[in-house]
């Protein structure tokens, strides 16, 4: 062969002598790799831009059918939004206790309004572990046939162990008498701290009040029971000690002064 054939035969340029190399080369066994990481990761990328509208429909179909559990009137034959329809949502200010057209309570998001310097403040005495608390959130009334209030969905969150509990507690009108409570995010210890979810624990929740009738808060979540009596007393987790007193702060927290109080007040007087 002469010179002139060689070099021709020859790959020219760097991509014409990485082709030619073997298969199982270093390089080319690199090659492959990072090019099935880059394609994968783009793949997954794309899935999760995509699909995030529908994740974040689903996740307010979540929370609605809590809201409608809590309540006692979740039907799993009926449609949710329009079973969710019952509630009236309202933006409350915490600050004083009452309603606030502020905001439109259909784009109103807590979780933001809690992050937000400009609707929120930076705790000091921080029982709930929660670090900012916002000024407004939302809460879900709903009415009976004539119209007057027959219970208040109130949303709570502050921190167990391994995580942020976030849920919703709904009261009778009288604003002390506790319907139900239920948590529908976290990432506590299944078999343990999961037990939030338990319906046998849940179901101890009902019929506990608040306050006493001096109107001090004495709602517990604790393995005996207080002086106050068990009307104001739910056991605490088993095995789970953690999370009981995280559960038992955050209710304590959002139903003080720090939290609710006003409103109830202002519910009790028939102010709502």
């Amino acid at each position: 062969m002469s010179e002139n054939e060689q070099n021709q035969s020859e790959p020219k340029g760097f991509i014409g002598r990485f082709l030619a190399q073997p298969p199982d080369t270093v390089g080319k066994t690199l090659f492959v790799a990072i090019t099935l990481c880059l394609v994968a990761s783009m793949i997954v990328s794309a899935a999760a831009v995509a699909l995030r509208p529908l994740q974040e429909v689903n996740a307010l179909k979540d929370k609605q059918v809590n809201i409608l559990q809590v309540a006692g009137i979740y039907d799993p034959s009926q449609d949710v939004l329009e079973a969710f329809a019952a509630f009236e949502p309202r933006v409350l200010e915490l600050e004083t206790g009452t309603f606030t057209d502020q905001f439109d309570v259909a784009t109103f998001d807590d979780r933001a309004a809690a992050d937000d310097p400009a609707t929120s403040v930076a705790l000091d005495v921080d029982p709930a572990g929660i670090g900012r608390q916002a000024k407004f959130v939302t809460v879900y009334l709903l009415r009976d046939d004539a119209g007057a209030i027959d219970k208040v969905i109130l949303p709570l969150h502050g921190y167990g162990l391994w995580s942020t509990l976030y849920g919703f507690i709904a009261l009778e009108e009288n604003g002390n008498d506790i319907f139900g409570l239920q948590f529908y995010e976290h990432a506590e210890t299944p078999g343990l701290g999961a037990e939030v979810d338990n319906p046998r624990w849940k179901a101890l929740w009902a019929g506990k009040k608040l306050s006493d009738e001096n109107g001090e808060l004495q709602i517990s979540v604790t393995k005996a029971a207080p002086a106050a009596g068990a009307d104001y007393h739910i056991d605490a987790l088993a095995g789970a000690t953690l999370t009981t007193v995280g559960v038992h702060n955050l209710v304590n927290f959002w139903m003080g002064e720090t939290g609710y109080q006003l409103f109830l007040e202002n519910l009790k007087a028939g102010n709502v």
